[in-house]
């Protein structure tokens, strides 16, 4: 008698330790990571399958009100076909007429308010909770350091998640709408990321039209959701000239296979088979890229997450780059560091 696995997990948990992408980087100078970064960037942006096309934006100035110091704006515009997206502006009082600021997107990770904690929300104690517990209102802070900061729900948060108001769709039986949007957008040939890089560009074009935005001087910063949002939409918008990933670091076969901490909104078809989550933020390079690392994540556990952060160490290092990484290593849980964040966009943008 044989004693055999059918487990489907065990299964699955094997192929991940036995697998090595197709292009796990392996170089160790300048011209092979630029042969590298030519080849897998097509192949990877490939896997998120169509794009949807872009549409009139149609901008509609909701509400505008002063915040601790701030001037604060709530638009609603067009982010593709039947489809529309609040978006939230925050700016020092202090801008001068024609003068132009750099801006920053900032994208919101998981949880049930979206980008409003993150743009400085704190009107109920759950919002406050949410931005005490992750340092979460980087929107916020950011402007208050003088950057205009604008940021989107990404489809299934805030006011895009169909279980909340205004949608009030309970007919998905308490499945993650996350989930579920990833299944349909595959069965229409396209990715939940292919979805909300579309949307984050239009959000984008939005901002630099705007008389106060300097569109030469733009950067994305998010976390853990909003760090895989972070890392997209750098790979697919040279406009960002700077980016912060927030505990968004580790590897597939461990915070994917083996610790089931991933979602629809965060994969692709094929994707580790072409690269792991190091090769994808190597990508990056060698445009400056700074990564918040909790040392007491568990989220992203700090030693598979600092193995991830030293192989993108090796792939900037080949870039010639090795001084545009940086890393804040806070000894928070999952949160934002904040350490570096001011110098590092001061610095580059």
């Amino acid at each position: 008698m044989t004693i055999r696995n059918i487990s489907p997990q065990e299964m699955f948990l094997k192929l991940a330790s036995e697998h090595t992408p197709l292009f796990k980087f392996k170089a160790t100078n300048r011209a092979e990571f630029d042969q590298w970064k030519k080849a897998a960037l097509p192949e990877v942006i490939g896997t998120l399958g169509d794009f949807p096309a872009s549409v009139p934006l149609n901008p509609q100035l909701m509400a505008e009100w002063e915040h601790d110091g701030l001037i604060k704006q709530r638009w609603i515009i067009d982010v593709g076909r039947h489809i529309s997206a609040m978006f939230l502006l925050n700016k020092s009082k202090e801008i001068g007429a024609g003068e132009k600021r750099p801006a920053i997107l900032c994208c919101h990770g998981h949880g049930p308010f979206g980008k409003e904690p993150v743009m400085g929300n704190d009107t109920s104690p759950e919002l406050r909770a949410g931005i005490e517990q992750m340092n979460y209102n980087y929107g916020h802070q950011m402007a208050k350091a003088g950057y205009v900061t604008f940021a989107i729900d990404w489809i299934g948060f805030g006011e895009r998640n169909d279980s909340n108001k205004p949608n009030w769709r309970n007919n998905n039986w308490n499945r993650d709408w996350c989930n579920l949007y990833y299944l349909h957008a595959t069965m229409l040939g396209m990715t939940s990321i292919s979805i909300n890089v579309a949307h984050g560009k239009a959000a984008t074009d939005f901002a630099c039209s705007l008389p106060e935005v300097d569109s030469g001087r733009l950067g994305v910063m998010g976390l853990s959701g909003g760090g895989t949002m972070t890392l997209w939409m750098t790979l697919c918008d040279e406009r960002f000239k700077a980016s912060e990933i927030m505990c968004y670091s580790d590897l597939w076969q461990y915070f994917g296979f083996r610790d089931l901490n991933y979602c629809g909104m965060q994969v692709a078809p094929g994707l580790y088979k072409l690269v792991d989550l190091s090769d994808l933020q190597g990508l990056v390079a060698p445009r400056p890229l700074l990564v918040d690392i909790g040392a007491n994540d568990t989220c992203f556990k700090v030693d598979t997450a600092l193995k991830c952060f030293n192989e993108v160490k090796a792939i900037y290092q080949a870039a010639n780059a090795a001084d545009k990484l940086e890393l804040d290593l806070h000894p928070g849980e999952h949160a934002w560091g904040g350490n570096k964040a001011f110098d590092f966009f001061g610095k580059h943008l």
